[in-house]
């Protein structure tokens, strides 16, 4: 489908001010918004061509002038966390070159496999985290980056896809509690696949 074609056709389901009708989402338990009063805001028209994300260009990107920072990295890749966060932990996975999803070489693709499960296992061996979701959304940013939120354990309502709204709307994690945890997974992730915990 075409841009204008997708939007006539995701128009069709919406009424008459152009409201698509709440998703069936809304009415989970894990949804974090009561469904009265909630409304879909109207579908705006497509922008065309896209605006640039940020660090589309390797020389000026502030992704790749942070290359060696964070709490763990080895030669390819650095790992950092996310310092508000409501989830006991969010860390971010960044390629150390400058890459995105579709441009990154084999190699590194299987390692970034590799490390995704050194790092959920990393988390998920937290006592207090029940699951590791992990996210690669990339519309912000063009550097590589890939999120891993800790769910924290017991709180059933925090599962799937709303998590992370949910990330968003608790309070943050005092950062000493966070720091240690971060810590933790570094140490851990160095243990198991290799790399360096940073201080």
């Amino acid at each position: 489908m075409s841009p204008e074609q997708f939007l006539a056709h995701a128009r069709s389901a919406a009424d008459a001010d152009g409201r698509l009708p709440l998703a069936e989402m809304s009415g989970w338990g894990i949804f974090p918004f009561e469904q009265d009063g909630l409304r879909v805001v109207p579908l705006d028209e497509p922008v065309l061509p896209e605006p640039a994300r940020n660090d589309e260009d390797s020389p000026s990107c502030k992704t790749c002038a942070r290359r060696d920072e964070g709490i763990w990295q080895d030669e390819h890749w650095r790992l950092t966390r996310s310092e508000e966060s409501g989830a006991p932990l969010v860390l971010i996975l960044f390629s150390r070159g400058h890459y995105d999803m579709p441009t990154l070489p084999d190699e590194r693709a299987a390692e970034l496999g590799r490390l995704t499960v050194h790092l959920v296992r990393a988390i998920e061996a937290l006592p207090h985290v029940a699951r590791a979701h992990v996210y690669r959304v990339g519309d912000g940013g063009a550097h590589l980056h890939v999120f891993f939120f800790a769910r924290p354990e017991g709180f059933l309502q925090l599962r799937g896809s709303s998590f992370v709204l949910w990330d968003d709307l608790l309070p943050a994690i005092p950062a000493e509690v966070s720091t240690a945890d971060a810590r933790t997974v570094a140490v851990t992730l160095a243990a198991s696949y290799g790399g360096r915990v940073l201080d």
